[in-house]
């Protein structure tokens, strides 16, 4: 028997779609990021910073919305997962990298904070159940969420008003066995370690 044409999408329930809103925006963030180095036009850097609490909205919206309507698909979980690597991993780590992160340890501190995100979702997925109370919700995140990487771009859309990006990114840089390092990316390599860390912090 032939299945329907484009049986996925109308499995989606109103949630699913919201979520893809998440990825939508993360993703326009980058290409945008992609844009800003291409033409140099500070509008487009502008909206790909405020495209990632767009993207945070959505990520906190889709959850109130399957339980409002008490509908959700089989697909919910990781469509969740995989729009926050896009929005709150790869987004963040390109907007860095945009605005001046591009020595050679930051961009394998940049690697390993994407890798970190990866990691968080993939745990979270695997030990969900696990941490479920007798009420069927999730107790407490181990590590911190991926989305605080907000944080990370709120720092850097006050570095970019105040210029202080490129050449003039706060904290200098070195060189490195031959690589430079700006002291500032630490900031991506901190969010990430707590990200794959086991600090428990409760879910509201």
């Amino acid at each position: 028997m032939s299945r329907p044409p484009f049986q996925l999408i109308r499995s989606f329930v109103l949630a699913d779609f919201i979520t893809l809103g998440n990825a939508a925006a993360g993703t326009a963030a980058i290409l945008l990021c992609l844009d800003h180095m291409d033409v140099g036009d500070p509008r487009k850097l502008w909206l790909a910073l405020a495209l990632i609490p767009v993207a945070f909205v959505c990520d906190a919206a889709d959850g109130m919305v399957a339980r409002w309507r008490h509908r959700q698909s089989p697909y919910g979980a990781d469509l969740d997962s995989l729009a926050d690597i896009v929005s709150f991993g790869v987004a963040p780590a390109v907007l860095a990298y945009t605005l001046g992160l591009r020595g050679l340890w930051d961009l394998l501190i940049l690697l390993i904070f994407v890798c970190c995100g990866v990691a968080r979702l993939a745990r979270f997925n695997a030990t969900a159940d696990e941490l479920l109370t007798d009420k069927g919700k999730v107790a407490y995140f181990e590590g911190t969420p991926i989305p605080v990487s907000l944080l990370l771009v709120g720092l850097l859309a006050v570095l970019f008003g105040t210029g202080r990006v490129d050449e003039a990114l706060p904290l200098g840089e070195i060189v490195l066995f031959g690589g430079r390092f700006h002291w500032l990316s630490l900031a991506w390599l901190g969010v990430g370690s707590l990200m794959v860390s086991t600090i428990r912090i409760p879910k509201p």
